[in-house]
């Protein structure tokens, strides 16, 4: 039995610790029953922990103590991803915090550190609530408080009551949480805490197995929950997680997080100057990201659209359940496409999309993302529409790397799928399909309009300042102007609308119905002989994206 134990002795635990959370990051993400976690609590909880050992393993060799708790900070602040991953950042922040001034971990420098912990992980959450992630840290703070105070206690000890009442506490979470009772399981952010600490104490006393056997039940079917039942988010009015990073030394915290409080819900500001992390649900980013810039750089910016994610939640539970039954033979072509904003993943369905892959212009998926939709679609072939310059090349890769026959049509905007998928020939090959598909797209010209975020100049030097509506024709900012209205009709000029048959418009989520039909109905007035499609696309950020042909 140990009675303490070095920074290299840590520096490795904590390795091992994010190694085995990756491994178990599926079972921490089936006992997920909100529908939409801000993704996946087990893999936001172990890219957070990756960040960290990043971070350490840049360290030189004979690093302070002080260096690796900065480490580890920076690194978990840094790669925080969602509600769960922003608050675990703040447990290790506290953590090493709390170590401050100890040279070795053993009880009392444990007992400190998880107290201080507390308080800060407390801290960063406005509304705390009972059952959650929150509550298991604070039930093993204490346990390690009161097995510390033990005489001639050992820190291994205080390590085993550490890992047991984590444990103990997240089974303990349905009966804190009702929505984890009404399903059946326990919460999922506690579940991927306890493993943490588990592995870590594991590898810090070199035991070759786990004490938690007795969650085995996460690696059964018994956690699969029916998303439908859980209400707490349906129909909320805040639809897009937004988080980033904000660089600044004139970012005052409290007056950020009551801002936030102002734009939606789930709001959080973590870290001190001049790193901050950043997250919130709202209908609004493009504001939450225009009132940082005022005040410093951001960086690291992911948008996502939970009902998107919500839908595809239930889609993959389904999926699951029914692989067992399913029968149905490889369609000869399958596609995969990429858009952000519901109505635009719905269009795209019903045009013959098989995979909808969340993301944009703000959001790049990577081309992990892209190689796993190409293989959650049953056909014998599968056609990548990217749907924007800056994810070509990602398909591309997803293409080489795919299992089956894939190749990529360039599209560079939504409109420009529309058009693609209109030339699909199912009797075709899947190169023929591709060269048609290509062609079908080639006179389709995209405009967008959206907010200037900072000073820039168009593309004939005009001066644009921040707050500026412009617009973009085929990634060129041809028109700048002070309404979303005004700046659609210099578009349109530049777009040559008079000399097109169609056009094609997408309400962004910001623009309510009404503002929709009262932009249609005046753009059909002036240009008499345009037949005009609309459609509630719910893109983020673009109030309007359009297309003529």
């Amino acid at each position: 039995m140990s009675e303490y134990y070095g920074k290299n002795e840590i520096m490795n635990a904590i390795a091992a610790a994010s190694k085995t959370l990756s491994a178990r990051k599926e079972e921490v993400n089936r006992l997920n029953v909100f529908p939409v976690p801000d993704g996946d609590t087990g893999t936001n909880m172990s890219l957070t922990l990756e960040m960290v050992v990043e971070n350490i393993a840049r360290l030189p060799i004979g690093s302070r103590s002080a260096d690796v708790r900065k480490a580890i900070t920076n690194g978990a602040l840094m790669g925080a991803r969602g509600n769960s991953g922003v608050i675990t950042s703040q447990i290790l922040r506290g953590l090493c915090e709390g170590f401050e001034g100890a040279e070795s971990l053993n009880a009392a420098s444990l007992s400190a550190a998880f107290s201080h912990a507390v308080d800060v992980a407390f801290k960063a959450v406005r509304k705390p609530v009972e059952g959650t992630i929150l509550t298991v840290l604070r039930d093993t703070a204490q346990a390690v408080k009161k097995a510390a105070k033990k005489k001639g206690v050992t820190t291994d000890a205080v390590l085993d009551a550490m890992v047991a009442e984590a444990y103990a506490s997240v089974q303990r979470t349905p009966e804190l949480l009702p929505v984890l009772k009404e399903n059946n399981v326990v919460d999922a952010g506690g579940f991927g805490l306890a493993i943490l600490f588990d592995a870590f104490a594991s590898a810090l006393m070199g035991r070759d197995g786990q004490m938690g056997d007795e969650m085995a039940f996460a690696r059964t079917d018994a956690p699969k929950v029916e998303i439908e039942q859980v209400n707490d988010w349906e129909g909320s009015q805040y639809r897009y997680c937004t988080e980033f990073l904000v660089h600044s030394d004139e970012l005052d915290a409290q007056e950020g997080l009551d801002f936030l409080g102002t734009m939606g819900d789930c709001e959080l500001l973590v870290g001190q100057n001049p790193h901050f992390k950043v997250h919130v649900h709202t209908n609004t980013p493009d504001k939450v990201l225009a009132y940082m810039l005022e005040r410093g750089q951001i960086s690291e910016v992911h948008i996502h659209n939970m009902q998107l994610q919500s839908a595809e939640r239930t889609a993959k539970l389904a999926a699951e359940e029914g692989a067992a039954t399913a029968s149905e033979p490889p369609r000869p072509l399958g596609f995969v496409a990429v858009a952000a904003g519901e109505g635009n993943a719905k269009i795209l369905e019903s045009l013959g999309v098989d995979v909808v892959v969340s993301g944009g212009q703000t959001m790049n998926p990577s081309t992990k993302d892209l190689l796993e939709a190409v293989g959650r679609v049953n056909a014998e072939a599968v056609v990548i529409l990217p749907n924007n310059k800056n994810i070509i090349m990602a398909a591309q890769s997803a293409a080489q790397l795919a299992d089956v026959p894939c190749a990529v049509v360039p599209t560079r905007s939504v409109p420009e799928a529309f058009a693609a998928l209109f030339g699909v020939d199912d009797t075709a090959s899947l190169e023929e399909n591709v060269e048609a598909m290509a062609e079908a797209f080639e006179d389709v010209k995209t405009g967008e309009v959206t907010t200037a975020i900072k000073d820039a100049k168009d593309a004939h030097g005009g001066a644009i300042r921040a707050g500026d509506v412009i617009g973009i024709a085929d990634d060129s900012i041809e028109s700048v102007g002070s309404t979303v209205e005004e700046v659609v009709f210099a578009l349109l000029e530049v777009m040559e609308a008079e000399d097109a048959d169609t056009l094609t418009f997408l309400a962004g989520a910001d623009m309510s119905d009404d503002e929709m039909d009262d932009l249609v109905a005046k753009i059909e007035s002036r240009y008499e002989d345009l037949e005009v499609d609309a459609h509630r696309g719910d893109q983020p950020l673009y109030p309007v994206v359009m297309s003529v042909e």
